[in-house]
């Protein structure tokens, strides 16, 4: 009941900024869903093929992955977090409106780079946030955290739904032995040079042509209603700043602000009775570090094998589960429309709003299980889960009801695979090392790599390799659990670990030293 109480004290006294970290990962969650449903639109909108369109996923999730590194800049004050924050989810709000101009993969892709720098600074940031408010308690948070990602990654799709076009421009485009098309469709591209009154009649055209842009400017709308609905999330980063007197007006009323800043994160020891008890502005935040100034710290010199062999296999766990999220999110409308089921565009476009619904509602379930469950315990159900689940999908491939059934059981199997392995692995190692920050850069390398990998399959190989891949890396990910259980049972202890360096998060609450 006392870390009850002190839990809710501390929400009440951080209401402000923990809704607005929440809204910064809604923005999130909105840029991570869209490119799956209109991944078709844009094809035809950049006359690009499955390949070529699959290298946009991956500058996303790669410059994701570097802005979770240039996060950690960010870190070391509230205010170099805060402006961080509202230029990332601003430039969110950006590339919405800029996506409907983009003509050329190219210049696709670059726009989403810059998205991927956003989302990953915000991921880092606002994690590091809501972790360095609530410490030890921040378990609930985190979690309330991710369902906003789940929640803005539905709401995505479901913007898109109504825009998507029905016509599709792609089998021209992208089919390398259909040659009677790909002469149809250079045909059609001298027509339409000529006579570009003539073409709108003539809906099934190839990819390229006026009529699949006017499917991109209706597409256009979407994007620009989701600039729009995500226009709030930086005005309440700004009203943060503004509370906290950490915009320029302000700084001239209050010009020790950051000063005291500075001076509490160089001079506060390490221990406190109760750090918690500190306004969120003076806290330090010596725990979590970037990946480079993770792996450049001396207090691991007498660490066991095991200590890292867990690290890495933690890691590899995300890699798959994670990576799964993100290749599942990305193709399953494209392998919906594909042969041999051959579903509607507009019903294939639910595919994805109910994989990330199922998302959202099993993070809003894993809240209250998670104190109730042990995070090892849910993990394994979770890869088990998505492994039968696969299988199911393969088995009965030519099955419409069984892929929205399959669509729905993923999305409840991973929503909480990541903060249950992040709280399993945090709980081996004791809260020491770097286990946040090795699990994020994984999950992220995850995302980037098997999207990039599936999208290449998926060309060459036919739409049923998409469900082959999802069991041999639900398979994989199984495999490296098991390895990690294996060595937790190794694991001897971190008590040759120097005590010197341990983060905030060994300074146990009141509640956490009985």
């Amino acid at each position: 009941m006392g870390c009850d109480g002190r839990v809710s004290g501390l929400l009440r006294r951080n209401l402000q900024p923990t809704l607005t970290y929440w809204s910064v990962f809604f923005s999130f969650g909105l840029c991570i869903a869209f490119l799956g449903p209109t991944l078709l639109d844009l094809r035809c909108q950049t006359h690009s093929s499955l390949p070529q369109i699959s290298w946009v996923f991956f500058s996303q999730q790669l410059c994701l992955l570097l802005g979770s590194a240039l996060g950690g800049v960010f870190k070391r004050t509230l205010a170099q977090s805060l402006w961080a924050l509202f230029t990332s989810s601003l430039a969110i709000s950006l590339v919405f409106a800029v996506i409907p101009l983009c003509r050329d993969v190219k210049v696709l892709a670059l726009v989403m780079a810059l998205a991927g720098l956003a989302m990953g600074c915000i991921d880092t940031v606002a994690n590091m946030q809501l972790v360095r408010i609530y410490q030890k308690d921040s378990a609930v948070f985190l979690q309330v955290l991710h369902f906003f990602v789940g929640f803005g990654a539905l709401l995505s799709p479901l913007i898109a739904d109504p825009f998507l076009s029905e016509t599709d421009c792609s089998p021209a485009n992208s089919t390398a032995n259909a040659t009677s098309s790909s002469h149809l469709f250079h045909a059609h591209q001298v027509l339409g040079q000529r006579h570009p009154k003539v073409l709108p009649q003539s809906n099934q055209t190839a990819p390229g042509l006026p009529p699949q842009d006017r499917a991109g400017t209706h597409v256009s709308y979407a994007f620009w209603i989701m600039a729009l609905i995500n226009l709030p999330v930086p005005v309440a980063v700004l009203l943060l700043l503004s509370k906290e007197r950490l915009l320029t007006c302000c700084l001239q009323r209050s010009p020790l602000l950051l000063s005291a800043d500075e001076l509490a994160l160089e001079t506060q020891p390490p221990q406190r009775e109760d750090p918690s008890s500190l306004p969120p502005k003076l806290q330090p935040d010596p725990g979590h570090e970037d990946l480079l100034g993770c792996c450049q710290r001396r207090n691991f010199r007498g660490a066991p094998y095991s200590f890292f062999a867990i690290h890495i296999t933690a890691a590899l766990v995300l890699f798959m589960t994670d990576g799964m999220t993100g290749m599942y999110s990305a193709f399953v409308y494209s392998y919906a429309v594909e042969k041999p089921l051959s579903v509607g565009h507009k019903v294939a476009g639910y595919l994805p709003s109910l994989f990330w619904g199922f998302i959202t509602l099993g993070r809003l379930f894993s809240i209250p299980v998670s104190s109730r469950v042990k995070p090892a315990t849910m993990v394994l159900i979770n890869v088990v889960g998505v492994v039968a689940t696969f299988l199911v999908l393969l088995i009965f491939s030519y099955n419409v009801v069984f892929l929205f059934v399959g669509t729905a059981s993923l999305g409840l199997f991973l929503s909480s695979t990541f903060p249950s392995m992040l709280a399993y692995t945090e709980d081996i190692l004791q809260y020491k090392g770097c286990a946040t920050t090795v699990l994020v850069t994984g999950a992220a390398i995850g995302e980037m790599v098997l999207q990039l990998l599936v999208g290449s399959i998926f060309q060459a190989q036919g739409s049923y390799s998409f469900l082959v891949c999802g069991v041999i890396f639900g398979c994989l990910a199984f495999a490296f659990y098991i390895l990690l259980l294996f060595f937790h049972r190794m694991h001897p202890g971190l008590s040759s670990v120097p005590t010197q360096d341990k983060p905030y998060g060994m300074e146990s609450p009141e509640c956490y030293q009985r």
